[in-house]
Order: structure tokens, then C-alpha cells, then sequence
């Protein structure tokens, strides 16, 4: 049966949400559009005039679909070429879903979606519908057809490993703002000890090249061997203007709901580093410069106001 435009209407105002959820899901813009569009698919062949409520009915589909891509992404994962991080996306964008609690910002933050990796595609499903959309156990039990008590547990579950990854409590927004502009300063100084200084003992840094942009195959563990690492990344050289295209721009921004530091080269967005900022100082700088992962952040880069760089770098 072909769909009337209040079908298609309903669909596209749950389309913000959807693709919210898959992509909190996915840790992917591009894959979390796929499947809303697979979603919109089965709607248009489904029997839309018995679906009681459409809302229940594209949550769980959309969420099954999801869990069919996590269980073969994992097969994916093991033949990615070094580390895997997910999509960034820079303030504003709609994908980036609620952020009116504490919880549904944290839920879209780089450190959680990195941790969520090491999840259940279940456990994954129950955390961001619970956590992050306010779902209830009794909803998110018939969406994936598990009992409400299963439910209960496997989310109490997916909450504990997540707190027991995460860094230390966070600090306001005015405070990171200042200690990434401290990193900049450190890490253009050409010198290792300012970094030392605003890391953590314990902090990593981790770098996304999908194979196609160098990028280490293990993380960088503790502060001096990060603090070096980041000396040298920002040590401009020929062969760094030669990879990117040119010289960088470089600006202080917002991804993920956190601080970032965003490189550009002639519009084209070709790294986002994601900061993980606690009280005690930075404990894991994410760097995402693999370009398949950054075209949504090019077409946001370009649609936003940025003012001026910070400085020109590589």
C-alpha cells in the first residue's frame, strides 16, 4: 500500500530522533543514515494503517537493524587498519541528538562512544535508549524482545562498564575551553614539558587513519610518551603539507559535545581532535583524520560561523 503524505510526514519528523539513535549506536554518521533510510523502506512496505503506535514500531526496527550492523561491524573491526574511532560530529549538528540532561549529553560524548565499543551490541542498545532517550525498561524490553527484568540487568551491566572507563569527573565548560587553549599553546611551543604538565599520568592518545592517513596502530600511553608524540605532530614540515594538501588552520571548537581542536585546509576539514578533559587535565586525546570520516564535518565546517584560526599549522 502506497504511503499518504501524513505517513511520510510522521516518518520525517521521526527521522531527527532515529538517526540520533543509530548513530549513538553505530558510532557512524554515514552508516546511522543507511539505516534510517532502510528503516523509512520497511515503513513504506509495512501495512502502516495497523501499527498502532508508529513511534514504538520505527524505534524497533531501526534498533534491530542497528544490532544486525554492530554484529557485523565487529567482523570489520578486526581487519580495520589500526584503531577504530568513531565519526565525530562538530556542535550543531542534528545527529548529535537531545542534550537537555547530563546523561544525554555524555551519552554522545567521544570518551562514551569509544567505550561503547567494548559492549554487547545489546548491552549497547539498552544503554542509549535508556540513558540517552529515556526509554523505559518495559519499552526497551519489547523493542528487543527480551523480558523487562533482562532488561533491568543488562542495562545496571553496559552502566557499570561504562563508569569503570570512563576518566574522572569532567570540569565545566569555561575551564576546558581554557585548558585547550593551554594545549595549543603547549603544543606549538616545540617543547615536551608544557604538555607533561596539562596530562594526566595516565593518559592516551589515539589516532584514526583508516589506512588511508598515518596513523599509529597502538595507542600512546602515559604523559611523556604523549606529550613527545604531540611536539612532534605539530612541528610543521613539508612532508605534513604534502599528506594534507597544504598548511592547516587550526581552531579551538566542539565536538561531541566536548572540547576539540579542528585542522582545516582549504575548507576541508582533515582532523578533529577530541580532548577528554578532567579535573586533574587531559586524559585521552582522540585524533580522527581518517577523510572518510570527516566528510559530514566538512559540510557542517562549511555551513557554520568558526571566526578565525588559531594559528596556521604543518
Amino acid at each position: 500500500m502506497a504511503l499518504t503524505m501524513k505517513d511520510v510526514d510522521l516518518f520525517e519528523a521521526s527521522r531527527p530522533r532515529l538517526e540520533a539513535i543509530a548513530y549513538r549506536l553505530l558510532g557512524s554518521a554515514s552508516e546511522a543514515e543507511d539505516a534510517v533510510q532502510e528503516t523509512f523502506l520497511r515503513w513504506q512496505a509495512g501495512d502502516v494503517e495497523r501499527i498502532e503506535v508508529p513511534e514504538a514500531w520505527l524505534t524497533k526496527v531501526l534498533t534491530n537493524l542497528c544490532l544486525n550492523q554492530l554484529t557485523s561491524a565487529r567482523a570489520r573491526r578486526e581487519t580495520y587498519v589500526g584503531q577504530w574511532l568513531p565519526e565525530p560530529l562538530l556542535e550543531g549538528d542534528p545527529m548529535l541528538g537531545p542534550a537537555d540532561t547530563a546523561e544525554q549529553r555524555e551519552s554522545v560524548s567521544y570518551a562514551v562512544l569509544a567505550l561503547l565499543e567494548r559492549l554487547s551490541p545489546n548491552e549497547r542498545a539498552v544503554y542509549v535508549l535508556r540513558e540517552a532517550f529515556a526509554y523505559s525498561h518495559r519499552e526497551i524490553a519489547a523493542i528487543l524482545d527480551i523480558s523487562e527484568a533482562g532488561c533491568q540487568q543488562i542495562f545496571h551491566r553496559a552502566k557499570k562498564h561504562i563508569a569503570e572507563g570512563k576518566a574522572r569527573t569532567e570540569i565545566d565548560e569555561a575551564a576546558a575551553r581554557r585548558i585547550v587553549d593551554e594545549f595549543l599553546a603547549a603544543a606549538t611551543s616545540g617543547r615536551t614539558e608544557p604538555l607533561v604538565r596539562l596530562l594526566t599520568q595516565d593518559a592516551i592518545s589515539v589516532g584514526d587513519g583508516g589506512g588511508k592517513v598515518p596513523a599509529r596502530a597502538k595507542a600512546f600511553e602515559g604523559a611523556l610518551a604523549v606529550a613527545t608524540f604531540l611536539r612532534g605532530l605539530f612541528k610543521p614540515g613539508k612532508a605534513k603539507r604534502a599528506l594534507i594538501g597544504g598548511s592547516a588552520e587550526v581552531y579551538a571548537a566542539t565536538a561531541n559535545q566536548g572540547p576539540a581542536v579542528v585542522a582545516v585546509v582549504d575548507g576541508r576539514v582533515v582532523g578533529v581532535m577530541c580532548l577528554e578533559v578532567t579535573a586533574e587535565g587531559i586524559a585521552a586525546v582522540r585524533n580522527q583524520v581518517n577523510p572518510d570520516k570527516l566528510e559530514r564535518a566538512t559540510e557542517r565546517w562549511a555551513a557554520a560561523q568558526h571566526g578565525e584560526p588559531l594559528f596556521n599549522a604543518f
